[in-house]
């Protein structure tokens, strides 16, 4: 599959959107994908995911994790094609947690799932977490990559299937805000 198909699925669930957003990250841009209606069918899901292992050594790793809401169902579609156990982790009060009773075994190698990253700041924290439990996150896998000219965002290797270069502005930057434009707070952390 190209990075063109995995875009059309995209664009044929409606997942681009055109707007004035503010993404998770507080930054704001005139572009916003909602994986969420593309990975409701499992056929897209199971199709991104195997794009996404197809990046990796499956034997590199013990555990998969994501970054809850974003990264749930493609961290465990990308778990279920490698056989392994998957688990994430959470924010309550603002700061990402694990809970649920997950635990991570001492040194376990986990590979870190996303559906879209611009900034990394949840993956930052996801793997925060994981090393905070005694784990070793060795790798980034995220379906969409927004600011793929961002280097350095993640201290371990990091893979994506479709590079979206997505411009970002900070909301006292922004040129929807000064036009006046309402902004919307799609994704798991606002309204839609």
């Amino acid at each position: 599959m190209t990075e063109q198909d995995m875009l059309n699925m995209y664009e044929d669930a409606g997942a681009l959107l055109q707007g004035h957003f503010v993404l998770s990250s507080g930054r704001h841009s005139a572009r916003y994908l909602q994986s969420a209606l593309v990975l409701m069918h499992p056929s897209h899901a199971t199709a991104l995911a195997t794009e996404l292992v197809k990046t990796i050594n499956p034997d590199d790793y013990d555990m998969v994790v994501s970054p809850a809401i974003g990264g749930l169902v493609i961290g465990q579609e990308v778990a279920r094609q490698l056989d392994k156990p998957f688990i994430f982790t959470e924010r309550k009060e603002g700061e990402m947690q694990m809970r649920r009773g997950f635990s991570i075994p001492e040194g376990a190698k986990l590979l870190v799932v996303e559906d879209v990253i611009t900034t990394g700041g949840s993956v930052c924290e996801c793997i925060a977490v994981v090393r905070e439990y005694g784990g070793k996150p060795t790798t980034v896998l995220a379906v969409v990559d927004r600011a793929p000219q961002q280097d350095g965002r993640f201290d371990i290797p990091h893979h994506t299937v479709i590079a979206l270069d997505v411009e970002t502005y900070a909301p006292d930057t922004c040129p929807m805000c000064k036009e006046g434009l309402p902004a919307v707070k799609p994704g798991s952390r606002g309204n839609a």
